[in-house]
């Protein structure tokens, strides 16, 4: 069976999309790949920020849709308990999106900006950002290998 990485840059943009939705999977490695084959570092930089934000925004918009009941019925968290996130995540607002990056738990701050309708222009942004960033330091760890 071919690997996403068969597919060049269109696996990478398939590749870091998936992983930046809850699917369990690593972008960083198809990005080293990309550029261990000889992938030009600013497309494979690019495609992969591309895709790895464009998969974030829509975990925020899976957490927009998402409902307080919800998470009481089926998850049994406390009323009292989402108020006091949903205060943490008003006090740093569209700055956690920079934490995005982050493998494991990057997703998942994607969701709660979106469940708690932090501003979706300045979360983007700094989603984009925070992606862009760990790409490139990926490229340049890669290149002082």
């Amino acid at each position: 069976m071919e690997s996403l990485l068969d597919y060049g840059l269109i696996g990478l943009f398939i590749g870091s999309f998936l992983a930046a939705t809850v699917v369990p999977f690593s972008s960083d490695l198809l990005v080293i790949g990309m550029l261990a084959l000889g992938g030009d570092p600013v497309l494979t930089i690019a495609v992969a920020t591309l895709g790895n934000w464009l998969g974030g925004l829509t975990s925020y918009w899976l957490g927009w849709l998402g409902k307080l009941e919800w998470l009481e019925r089926w998850f049994r968290v406390k009323r009292e308990t989402i108020e006091r996130q949903k205060e943490r995540v008003e006090r740093w607002g569209a700055w956690l999106a920079l934490l995005t990056w982050l493998p494991f738990v990057g997703d998942i701050f994607a969701v709660v900006l979106g469940f708690y309708k932090v501003r979706f222009l300045p979360s983007a942004l700094w989603m984009l950002v925070g992606k862009c960033g760990r790409f490139i330091v990926w490229a340049l760890l890669f290149a002082q290998a």
